[in-house]
């Protein structure tokens, strides 16, 4: 293999162990952006892991199996969008709550399935741009969730930066009250923004459970949850920025396996920290600027809201 090959497929890789993280942190991304912190990022990511994987398994169908998976991510943000908007519970303890709750159901469900096989969503090269050299490969020869993740990043920037029904939501985010007195249904944006993020979540969690590695094992998302949740803020709320954080961390990960695999004298369990040191680093680097983090952050998140007659 040349060095080029080489880089492209190093490149394509990082691609593709970016794309759960990238999808999740939309999803949360639009979650924040109306003023609701969920914290259940993890627990949704697995639930949809699991359910995908079932569904394709027992109808042979990838295209079931994401549907399920969304679903399921889905049903769980309602789950907590009812205790947290209507209930009007803690979001923080609500969000841990659904991050254990989905960690030990998706365990219970998936027990009967460990050593079940399927097989990989396959990649869907798009003709001529795919032999480019170097960005061929790694752009263009890619499963379809990874070209969906694209996508997914530039409508969530047009639809907060360029649409009326993003700056309402976002107005949900800043001042519930005002909006609230304008006569938008607060509470309902803050439900499909959440309903939004579920669905993402689960989305990620079938990508890993369908695509990045075609099984199903007990927490196979290994903390990929958390790191979209940090992404979030070190993106600064921003979809563009959420992209290349998330292929940032991808490529620590793939960047720990090329390590292991040149027979570097290192600690296996030490590389496969590289991408969590990473996290906390960048976010105690960003926890010093907090007049950034209050500047960019909604106004809003995480403070409950209940609409006055």
């Amino acid at each position: 293999m040349s060095e080029l090959e080489l880089a492209a497929a190093v490149l394509a890789a990082t691609l593709r162990a970016g794309t759960p993280l990238v999808l999740a942190a939309l999803g949360e991304l639009v979650s924040e952006k109306g003023g609701v912190l969920n914290l259940g990022v993890e627990g949704m990511m697995l639930t949809g892991a699991v359910a995908g994987f079932i569904a394709a398994v027992a109808s042979g169908s990838m295209t079931l199996g994401i549907l399920a998976a969304i679903l399921a991510g889905a049903a769980m943000a309602l789950l907590f969008a009812f205790l947290s908007l209507t209930l009007q519970a803690n979001q923080v303890a609500t969000g841990l709550a659904l991050s254990i709750f989905g960690t030990g159901l998706s365990a219970f469900v998936g027990r009967g399935y460990v050593d079940a096989t399927v097989a990989a969503l396959p990649p869907l090269p798009i003709p001529a741009l795919a032999r480019l050299p170097l960005i061929g490969p790694a752009l263009f020869d890619q499963d379809p969730l990874v070209y969906a993740s694209l996508a997914a990043v530039i409508a969530v920037h047009l639809f907060l930066a360029r649409s009326r029904a993003g700056l309402v939501l976002r107005a949900a985010g800043e001042a519930p009250e005002a909006a609230h007195a304008l006569g938008y249904p607060v509470i309902r944006l803050r439900y499909l923004a959440v309903l939004f993020g579920g669905a993402m979540s689960g989305l990620a969690g079938a990508y890993l459970s369908l695509a990045y590695t075609p099984m199903w094992t007990e927490n196979m998302t290994a903390g990929r949850g958390w790191i979209a949740l940090a992404l979030v803020v070190f993106a600064s709320w921003r979809a563009l920025r959420v992209l290349l954080g998330a292929w940032l961390f991808g490529g620590l990960t793939i960047l720990q396996l090329n390590v292991q695999g040149a027979g570097i004298a290192l600690p296996p369990d030490l590389l496969a920290t590289l991408p969590y040191l990473a996290t906390v680093a960048v976010l105690a680097l960003i926890s010093r600027n907090l007049r950034r983090i209050r500047l960019n952050a909604p106004a809003s998140l995480g403070k409950p809201f209940r609409p006055q007659a």
